[in-house]
């Protein structure tokens, strides 16, 4: 697994912008694909991150890198906790939640869509997103929007500049361990 495919996936959790990133990934070799994942958590384990495969097929995988202290963080909010409670969720806590998560990608034929809560989406637009099945939503950036647009649009913006910054200083050299900020 490439450092490249990190840091152009996920730069803004790097940055510590985000509570976490999900991104496709092909791989040859399952045994090489486990290997490189423990690599990565052991490198930026330090840095506060993880990385966790959701979803395993063939030759390709779904991961999601993300801050458990900021996931914590985000599980607090009550509008997010009625969310998960909805989806089935019965433990607020990363450690119960993230195993329930895997079994729904693992289970259900749909995609559970509480996912945007794993991924620093404003609560409100997770819920305007399920209950209006997708559609009817003010704006499209990184997510459907149905509550605050601009303030959506400036996320937006902040997280494309954070991309193309972190991917000229990688291409300028910059490792993906230089460029993971400490968890605060």
């Amino acid at each position: 697994m490439s450092e490249e495919l990190i840091i152009r996936s996920a730069a803004p959790t790097l940055a510590g912008l985000k509570t976490g990133s999900l991104f496709p990934c092909r791989f040859d070799s399952r045994e090489q694909f486990t290997d490189d994942i423990r690599g990565i958590n052991r490198r930026l384990g330090r840095k506060g991150l993880r990385l966790l495969p959701l979803r395993i097929a063939e030759d390709n995988a779904l991961l999601y890198l993300y801050r458990p202290a900021r996931l914590q963080q985000d599980l607090e909010n009550a509008e997010a906790r009625d969310i998960l409670a909805r989806a089935g969720y019965d433990d607020f806590r990363p450690g119960r939640c993230l195993p329930r998560l895997l079994s729904r990608f693992r289970g259900c034929g749909e995609f559970p869509h509480e996912i945007g809560l794993f991924l620093s989406y404003p609560p409100e637009d997770v819920k305007g997103f399920i209950e209006n099945k997708g559609r009817h939503c003010k704006c499209v950036g990184c997510w459907k929007v149905y509550g605050d647009a601009e303030q959506a649009r400036r996320r937006f913006e902040g997280y494309h500049n954070c991309t193309a910054c972190y991917c000229r200083q990688y291409a300028m050299g910059v490792s993906m361990d230089d460029l993971s900020v400490p968890a605060s």
